[in-house]
């Protein structure tokens, strides 16, 4: 049966939402559960204590627990709070840059990030002779290029779709939510915190186009691949991955459940999720289209 992962909160909100937020999770079906900071190292609700105490709840209630790494590393200071990252000595990582890869080669198995962009097989055997035990699909990648991947998979590693919740698309040194309050990065006055699922930026006809997160860029629509369960299944899936968002969460992980289990029916389950998300849905990725398009396998 396909596992369910609970991917790392993208977003900064305030620590008691977060500790509730994790109070829920544990006692959900999901059975991986990512933790840390991955955007912006500037975020200190939760210090590198919190989540190792949230990781030892977790995993005393039967969770899988993955410690996540900074995407984008910019200072001495990163390095250091990667080197201990990467040397916990419990939970395995995600490495979310080759950074991390370097760290963790040979030291320790590890779960290479979807920001590793790994898109043909020698890369990924590359990765698994260093240690990697499970990879992550770039969020760019289809259902054919999955194919060509899985028939290519070195043996012992797991493969995990990211298959729900806003894509994280990019990452730049600038911070895009500071600039729009005209404030240095420097002094952001962690005004994130604001936008519990991003802040939402229209192109000038008023259409919805990305959703600026700190340092991180992402798509304004959200990337729905509850009704494709079933191709993911076919094609030897191993683990699904749900990114947090601040409202519905228990119910989205609820549904993707029942279809996994086969208790509920995929389409109207996707449809059923609808109204819980804070965008309309979107899975052009999947089929090789423009990553805003919702299609269904009928219409491809």
């Amino acid at each position: 049966m396909l596992k369910l992962a609970l991917g790392p909160l993208l977003y900064y909100w305030p620590r008691e939402k977060v500790m509730a937020f994790y109070e829920e999770v544990a006692a959900s079906p999901v059975d991986i559960v990512y933790l840390g900071e991955t955007v912006c190292s500037r975020r200190h609700e939760l210090r590198a204590a919190d989540w190792l105490a949230l990781g030892a709840m977790l995993e005393a209630e039967g969770k899988q627990v993955v410690m996540s790494t900074l995407a984008l590393i910019e200072s001495s200071a990163d390095v250091t709070a990667l080197r201990r990252h990467t040397a916990n000595g419990h939970f395995t990582v995600e490495a979310s840059d080759m950074g991390a890869v370097q760290l963790l080669a040979g030291q320790a198995p590890f779960v290479a990030g979807p920001h590793l962009n790994i898109y043909n097989p020698p890369t990924l055997s590359l990765l698994a002779e260093l240690g990697a035990r499970r990879w992550v699909m770039p969020l760019e990648m289809g259902r054919d290029g999955l194919r060509h991947m899985q028939r290519e998979r070195p043996a012992g590693i797991e493969t995990e779709v990211f298959g729900f919740g806003r894509m994280p698309l990019a990452f730049s040194a600038r911070c895009f939510t500071a600039r729009n309050r005209n404030l240095p990065k420097d002094d952001c006055r962690f005004s994130c915190i604001e936008h519990p699922d991003g802040l939402v930026m229209r192109t000038r006809e008023k259409q919805d186009f990305l959703v600026l997160n700190g340092i991180q860029s992402q798509s304004a629509l959200v990337y729905n691949l509850l009704g494709e369960l079933g191709q993911l299944r076919e094609l030897g899936v191993d683990v699904v991955r749900l990114s947090p968002q601040s409202q519905h969460m228990g119910k989205i992980i609820g549904a993707f459940d029942a279809v996994r289990r086969g208790t509920a029916p995929a389409a109207a389950s996707a449809r059923m999720v609808a109204p819980l998300l804070p965008a309309p849905a979107c899975n052009g990725y999947w089929y090789g289209k423009p990553g805003l398009e919702h299609l269904t396998e009928a219409a491809v």
